[in-house]
């Protein structure tokens, strides 16, 4: 059973799952940084693969990734630092990445690696639905990978209801229309949203992100879906850190207690 499966499986509520970038803030953090999130108690780690043009991301995420490229971090760097990481981290692992670099590196052999490597999923924020139907979801289940799609406040019934039906991990749900980033609260408007998801039922369960930063954020975004996404307050929290393990376990226990 795929890691991401048997998690929700066993646990319905209070999923954190955290986002760092590869190779932010030193090249060879990727796999410190990952054992770090495991040892704090969080239950999925998202690892951004950089890129020059991360359309979706605000400008803390999009620092990482400038950061981490110039750093030398890559798609065949990144798989040589995932090699053997299956010894040390337990929790469910998901690749968030931009179609184009990923077809440059190859979508077959990009699958391959992953599975090879031991990544669980797929988070690829422009990949077209239809585009994901007709040309990769045969590929995605050959190499045992669960593709997570993104959903917003705009996004229609119809829609929402399409995804659900072409995904068997979880839904990405984006708390507002807008780049990701940290932000104060969560307004009513948002959590009429979050109600009128959660009021559909949906066979998926759903992760909220963008704007989640802290426990107060991370457990209203629980009273509405099973857990919540958090990046950009996490990239802050290691940026400057001088002693990244403490302050990463440290962090992501004052999120969930």
């Amino acid at each position: 059973m795929n890691r991401i499966h048997y998690l929700f499986n066993n646990k319905q509520e209070r999923v954190l799952s955290i986002y760092f970038t590869a190779g932010f803030p030193h090249l060879e953090d990727t796999i410190p940084v990952m054992e770090a999130i495991q040892a704090g108690g969080a239950d999925i780690i998202e690892i951004g693969v950089p890129y020059s043009d991360p359309i979706a991301d605000g400008p803390t995420i999009q620092d990482s990734n400038k950061i981490a490229l110039e750093n030398g971090m890559s798609m065949k760097k990144l798989f040589e630092q995932l090699r053997g990481f299956r010894a040390k981290i337990n929790l469910p692992v998901v690749l968030m990445g931009y179609l184009n670099p990923i077809i440059q590196f190859g979508m077959e052999e990009f699958c391959q690696k992953c599975k090879e490597v031991g990544v669980d999923g797929l988070i690829v924020p422009d990949l077209p639905m239809q585009q994901y139907l007709d040309e990769y979801k045969s590929l995605f289940e050959e190499y045992g990978l669960v593709n997570t799609f993104l959903i917003s406040p705009q996004t229609s019934e119809k829609r929402i209801r399409q995804i659900d039906e072409n995904t068997d991990g979880f839904i990405y749900m984006v708390s507002s229309h807008s780049i990701t980033g940290a932000k104060s609260g969560i307004s009513e408007e948002q959590i009429a949203y979050f109600k009128r998801v959660q009021e559909m039922k949906l066979k998926n369960p759903r992760l909220i992100g963008f704007g989640i930063s802290d426990s107060e954020t991370f457990t209203t975004a629980s009273k509405y879906s099973n857990g919540a996404i958090i990046g950009s307050a996490f990239i802050k929290k290691i940026k400057d850190s001088k002693n990244q393990s403490q302050d990463i376990q440290d962090y992501i226990q004052a999120v969930i207690n």
